[in-house]
């Protein structure tokens, strides 16, 4: 593991023109760019929100992502891991917050995203105090099971995501062609253009996407050529109830960031993550999510998917990633830039993602073996992933119904919380020699 190449694109501040940096920047912002705006539709649908409104909200949404990950990667005070992270609006959030958006209304949704914001927040300043129970194996296993619940998001995009011809031949064909074009471009490429067989994958499935007619450029200068951000679009609420079951969900959401900080430490930059930088990416999400508040916008996270692009290129310098966050900003500032992004088709990214999430599960079982296959590691492993994944894909079955409804909403949705769970009460239990 580690670097996959010499020269600054794969040091942390190497120094890199930025015409040089563009290309790998907007791969990255291609790759995450759909699934950043999805999430404020299917909520804000639920709160019966006119489209300008919801307009104003992916608006916000784009900036406040911009602005997130620039603090991520270029920490204010001990905000921000220092690392190259892009972070974008969570879908974990989407099934409770639209909950709390039916009974309550949008503005308490806006006020659960402020305060549980500022809890995760502090919870990240203070990681020092209990950073010692997320031993290696830990880690690896979260990890690992990020890897493992998002291969089926992965397969679902490839489809052509939640429409009625999923599964049909255009589909197939563009997310084909999209897998296939990343495929031959890294086995025949060399030296640094190697890493850029995402954004050429994204073209070549985005040409094939226009061949099928999938494309729907018509609305594409509707909001007009500029617009600024409106703060506060929505006046918060605080309701304790509401702000008590968001706070576990931002604990899965914490839990989500340390995972993919940690593979992008130990599978990009070859080393274990420091309590430094944990501290600082848990604190960047909490308190980037209460910024996203003050804008309307749901909580944001790191995105697993541009996790796995920068451990399978390997390209850690953080110019990339401010850079990234610049043209996310630019997107929500100047509209027909993200509804041009946001007319690339689901079949094109799911291409991508089956390839970068593919890539995470690897990374994962890389920790796995770095932590140690002793006796007791294999079985802080294999139990945490047979319970996580086995028992949250059982959820249908109702496995968890002799649970809480609160409990089961948030089980029942998030392999990455219950594989957490499960990892750290095994690791503080278990003896720490065991024999085979």
């Amino acid at each position: 593991m580690g670097r996959r190449g010499n020269g600054p694109l794969y040091e942390l501040d190497g120094r890199v023109k930025p015409w040089k940096l563009l290309p790998f920047s907007v791969q990255h912002i291609l790759a995450m760019f759909v699934t950043n705006l999805v999430p404020i539709g299917i909520v804000a649908a639920t709160a019966d929100m006119s489209s300008s409104e919801i307009l104003v909200l992916v608006q916000n949404a784009m900036i406040v992502a911009g602005i997130a990950t620039f603090i991520q990667c270029t920490p204010i005070g001990r905000v921000g891991s220092g690392l190259p992270i892009f972070m974008g609006v969570s879908f974990t959030f989407v099934v409770p917050m639209a909950v709390i958006a039916a009974k309550y209304g949008y503005g308490t949704v806006v006020g659960t995203v402020l305060a549980g914001g500022v809890f995760e927040g502090l919870l990240g300043l203070t990681a020092r105090y209990w950073r010692k129970i997320i031993a290696p194996i830990v880690s690896a296993v979260v990890v690992t099971g990020i890897g493992l619940s998002l291969l089926s998001t992965a397969a679902r995009s490839f489809g052509g995501g939640y429409v009625s011809d999923f599964g049909s031949v255009p589909h197939w064909v563009t997310g084909g062609v999209t897998l296939l074009a990343c495929l031959l471009w890294q086995i025949f490429m060399k030296g640094t253009k190697k890493q850029l067989s995402i954004l050429v994958g994204l073209g070549a499935g985005y040409i094939t996407a226009l061949c099928f007619g999938m494309v729907d450029l018509s609305g594409l200068t509707e909001n007009g050529w500029f617009a600024l951000p409106r703060l506060m679009p929505h006046t918060p609420e605080f309701r304790l109830d509401a702000i008590l079951s968001i706070c576990v969900v931002y604990l899965v959401s914490a839990t989500e960031t340390m995972g993919d900080a940690a593979a992008v430490a130990s599978g990009a930059l070859g080393r274990e993550i420091t309590t430094k930088e944990i501290s600082g990416a848990l604190a960047a999400d909490g308190f980037g999510s209460a910024l996203g508040g003050l804008l309307g916008v749901m909580p944001v996270t790191s995105y697993t998917e541009n996790a796995g692009l920068t451990i399978m290129t390997g390209v850690v310098n953080r110019n990339v990633a401010r850079v990234g966050a610049l043209i996310m900003v630019l997107c929500g500032l100047f509209p027909p830039v993200g509804q041009f992004v946001r007319s690339i088709p689901s079949s094109v990214i799911g291409g991508v993602l089956v390839m970068v999430m593919g890539r995470i599960l690897v990374s994962g079982i890389e920790m796995i073996a770095q932590a140690g296959f002793t006796p007791r590691n294999r079985l802080i492993a294999s139990i945490s992933l047979a319970v996580g994944v086995g028992f949250t894909a059982s959820t249908e079955a109702g496995i968890w119904t002799a649970f809480p409804q609160e409990v089961q909403t948030i089980v029942g949705s998030s392999v990455v919380s219950v594989v957490f769970v499960i990892a750290v009460l095994l690791n503080l239990l278990l003896p720490k020699q065991m024999e085979d």
